[in-house]
């Protein structure tokens, strides 16, 4: 499907979807979530559908794997470095 798009002080043809993709690099990234949760309900996934099922959590989180998510958080906050999800795929040899 093609529409008008208002760019630069010209009117140009663009597809629906590059029409879209315009509208939302301009929203804040606080207003992404309510038109990702949109966007999926349109779409039938069935194992979506299933996760949204399953209690959010189903585990006691114990002492000792709260101790490790404290000292991540107090080394991000202490700006210690981190690696990225890219390079740790990098590392592994998955990409």
């Amino acid at each position: 499907m093609r529409c008008r798009s208002w760019t630069g002080g010209r009117i140009t043809n663009v597809t629906t979807r590059e029409k879209a993709h315009q509208l939302l690099d301009k929203l804040p990234d606080s207003e992404l979530e309510p038109v990702l949760e949109f966007i999926a309900s349109r779409g039938d996934d069935s194992f979506a559908r299933w996760l949204d099922s399953r209690p959010v959590e189903d585990e006691k989180i114990s002492a000792d794997e709260i101790a490790a998510i404290d000292e991540a958080r107090a080394e991000l906050a202490a700006g210690e470095p981190t690696v990225s999800h890219e390079e740790m795929k990098r590392e592994l040899g998955l990409g």
